[in-house]
């Protein structure tokens, strides 16, 4: 299933949380108020989230499973860089050379990579990046994150968009076994310590 978490959050961000509608300002107020999806203070976003999985992908126990622990981190996650910002601050990857769009999205730890080689406030960034790589478990992964994301809203540019359902893939992943959690830990840390990326819509090809 991990391979439709991708699809499942970007039809949720787009298609019930960023239209501007009651129901959908309503959900992201309630997301943004609590980092755990059995909690009562999550129930509004229950309807938009659990019909857009599949019935294989949820819980029958009460304890939430990863497929909805990651969808939920990631539009929690959304929730809060959305908050107070006009624009859309979300847009899928964008790998095709040809394509220029103004919606493309970018890895959320290329992007505070791209912050840390601005030097002002790096070391304090750097120990936030260092806790995420160096936690094994998917509450504190969820938690630093969270953290990174109230960074970047406030040192990057509004019009900045990451791919917050790549995010929840990866999520998915982190919790899968010890060796894709290895992997997801390296590709974030690949995005953070690699290059920069360039300043034009091919930045989140790498």
């Amino acid at each position: 299933m991990g391979n439709s978490i991708r699809t499942e959050t970007h039809a949720i961000i787009m298609g019930e949380l960023y239209n501007n509608s009651s129901t959908g300002k309503a959900a992201l107020a309630s997301v943004r108020s609590t980092a755990s999806l059995a909690s009562p203070r999550a129930r509004l976003v229950w309807p938009l989230l659990l019909s857009h999985l599949d019935k294989t992908q949820l819980s029958y126990d009460g304890q939430p499973t990863r497929d909805e622990i990651a969808v939920y981190a990631a539009i929690r996650l959304y929730a809060i860089h959305q908050q107070g910002v006009t624009g859309l601050v979300y847009g899928p990857i964008i790998y095709n050379d040809s394509v220029n769009s103004d919606m493309a999205g970018h890895p959320l730890l290329q992007v505070l990579g791209n912050l840390r080689s601005k030097k002002d406030g790096k070391e304090a960034l750097d120990r936030h990046v260092e806790a995420l790589l160096g936690t094994t478990t998917i509450t504190s992964t969820i938690i630093n994150l969270t953290h990174l994301v109230s960074i970047l809203k406030t040192k990057s540019n509004k019009s900045q968009k990451i791919d917050y359902a790549q995010l929840a893939q990866e999520l998915y992943w982190a919790q899968y076994d010890y060796q894709s959690a290895n992997r997801v830990r390296l590709r974030w840390g690949e995005q953070y310590y690699g290059a920069p990326m360039n300043t034009d819509n091919s930045e989140g090809k790498n």
